[in-house]
């Protein structure tokens, strides 16, 4: 079953959520795995696409936006499918994606703003709704 966890930061910035999503996709990709990150709209995208060029400069992470390869070992995406399955989905939108089952790990990424925390809620029950069994991770 596909492992779910939500990450929980300790501040409400905006900009860590996403380096925590550079840094979660970094470590999964040196695993060799397939990484999806879900953006809540184009804005983050480009924002997301534009911090992984730069959040560590002794390092590349070979990444795209869906929409330019859907099969770059991380992909940039908002509701896309996955192009490969068995992979980790960072997810950063505020609902569920509609691709789950297409995920052997999903992080969602919350921090401690008020609609994050309240969406963070509301997507850990539909979880366990649908049977998963979602886990809390403090930062």
């Amino acid at each position: 079953m596909t492992r779910i966890e939500f990450y929980v930061l300790p501040g409400e910035q905006p900009a860590a959520r996403l380096q925590t999503a550079c840094q979660l996709a970094l470590k999964a990709w040196r695993q060799g795995l397939p990484v999806f990150l879900r953006c809540s709209d184009a804005q983050q995208c480009r924002e997301l696409d534009e911090l992984l060029w730069q959040f560590r400069r002794d390092t590349f992470v070979p990444h795209n936006l869906h929409a330019d390869d859907p099969l770059a070992p991380v992909v940039i995406g908002e509701n896309e499918a996955p192009a490969q399955a068995n992979g980790v989905l960072l997810n950063l939108g505020h609902d569920l994606s509609g691709h789950l089952a297409q995920f052997q790990r999903i992080i969602e990424i919350v921090d401690q703003q008020p609609e994050l925390l309240a969406a963070g809620r509301e997507n850990f029950r539909s979880y366990r709704q649908r049977g998963y069994d979602p886990r809390r991770v403090e930062l």
